[in-house]
């Protein structure tokens, strides 16, 4: 099995079946505070809808195109972070995250974020790191700002959020940036 030691309290791993209640709980129980940001949450209703996901992640890691990983937290699932795109040819991926409500502002994604550009860019060997995030989301704007991502640009209603397209910010980080 696939994990990544973050510390002596955080680790990530590739999702397995058995994980579905418990992603699923956890799901359901973030579920306000997830929606405003992230539009899949009204298409997972049921645990069944989590082990989709969950297989749709081993088959992408299988295949080394995207990478996404559950975060365990002392020992419980707290959220889900890793390349949700990796073009291997261009040496390019893109970096999702969310974190249940309960667990949000301890710092956790941070760590979690710096582990997985580090990994991305001196194991993987990858060159350039995106994240993108809807223009309105501070929490998340605040990961990649604090990590030393550069702030690129906006694109324009590149998303459909239930009933309104978002824009987002483009933030990167190459192989010769420095990560803070």
């Amino acid at each position: 099995m696939f994990v990544l030691p973050v510390d002596n309290e955080l680790y990530l791993r590739i999702a397995e079946e058995k994980d579905a209640e418990e992603l699923f709980k956890l799901i359901d129980r973030s579920r306000e505070s997830l929606r405003e940001w992230l539009p899949w949450i009204d298409r997972t209703i049921r645990k069944e809808d989590t082990i989709t996901f969950i297989q749709f992640s081993q088959k992408g890691f299988a295949e080394f195109t995207s990478m996404n990983l559950v975060i365990l937290y002392r020992e419980k699932i707290v959220g889900v972070a890793g390349f949700n795109e990796m073009d291997v040819e261009n040496k390019v991926l893109s970096i999702g995250y969310w974190l249940g409500q309960c667990y949000q502002g301890n710092g956790i994604m941070n760590r979690v974020v710096r582990l997985l550009a580090d990994f991305a860019l001196n194991h993987l060997h990858f060159n350039r790191i995106e994240i993108r995030i809807a223009v309105g989301n501070k929490k998340s704007q605040a990961i990649p700002e604090k990590l030393g991502f550069k702030k690129e640009g906006v694109l324009r209603e590149t998303e459909w959020l239930y009933d309104h397209y978002v824009d987002h910010i483009v933030y990167s980080l190459l192989a010769s940036d420095n990560l803070e």
